[in-house]
This record gives structure tokens, sequence and C-alpha cells, in this order.
């Protein structure tokens, strides 16, 4: 098959495909001129100064401050326990499927809702029941745990 009998479309794509070959071999001759223009590996250096901006003049030996490698901490500071925590939280229960072992209750303070599975029940509770709790951290959110009824 000749290129006499090519359609339109095929000679547009031949076309588009040779302007990108020609604009590839173009830049590729672009970044080889510049490298041997002098840009290289100095001129692109940049150096952060105390405060962390970025500068390109390189920091004063002088100022340099020796630092023991004992006192870097690595890591997020391990939360110390707030009062909110330890304290017993109330509530009503809202749901319970006792079938399926898990409920929702809803705090007294903030109304929000809180997960609760039968494991971290003390004893049975139904629906509308007021109770005592506390609360941990869940993958999907806060958890009831050692939930009792409320007295009260």
């Amino acid at each position: 098959m000749g290129r006499g009998n090519e359609s339109f479309g095929k000679k547009e794509v031949r076309a588009k495909k040779e302007k990108k070959r020609k604009e590839k071999a173009q830049k590729k001759e672009d970044r080889k001129r510049q490298s041997r223009d002098g840009n290289n590996l100095n001129d692109m250096i940049a150096y952060v100064d105390e405060f962390g901006n970025i500068t390109s003049t390189p920091p004063d030996i002088s100022q340099k401050k020796d630092v023991k490698v004992e006192d870097i901490v690595i890591g997020v500071p391990r939360r110390a326990e707030s009062d909110e925590d330890i304290a017993g939280h109330r509530g009503v229960v809202t749901f319970f499927d006792e079938s399926r072992g898990f409920g929702f209750i809803k705090e007294s303070n903030t109304r929000q809702d809180i997960f609760v599975h039968v494991n971290s029940l003390t004893e049975p509770v139904k629906e509308n029941t007021k109770v005592t709790f506390d609360i941990i951290k869940g993958v999907k959110g806060p958890n009831a745990i050692n939930v009792k009824i409320d007295r009260e």
C-alpha cells in the first residue's frame, strides 16, 4: 500500500508523530546546549538558614552549634491524659442491637454519638438507658468502654 492511497486521517496522524519527534529532538538539543553553557550542579544548590528560609548563600561556619545526637527527638511527643479522658462520661443509649452486639450512646455534654460493643458492657443495656462510660479512640472514631448503668 503506497502513500498515495492513505486517507486524510492517516496523513494527519503521521504529521503529528513527525512534529512530536522533532519537538523531542529540539528539547534534547536545548538540554545539551544548556549543560555546555554552564548550568551545572553548583548553580542549583540551595541552603537553609536557621529560620528555615531557603537562601543561595552558604551558612556562616562560625555560627555553627554543636548538637548531641541523643538530644534530637524524632516523632510526635506522647499526649498526656487529660481530665476528660480519665473522668467518666454520661449519656443515653440511643440504639442497641442485641442480636448483632453493638449500639450507640449519645453523650450528654457534647451530644456526640459514640460506638459501643457488647464486649465493653459490664451489664446488659437497652435503648433509652442512662449510662456512664469511658471513651477511647477507635479505628473509625470514639468507642465507649466500661459501660455501666447510671443509678443516679
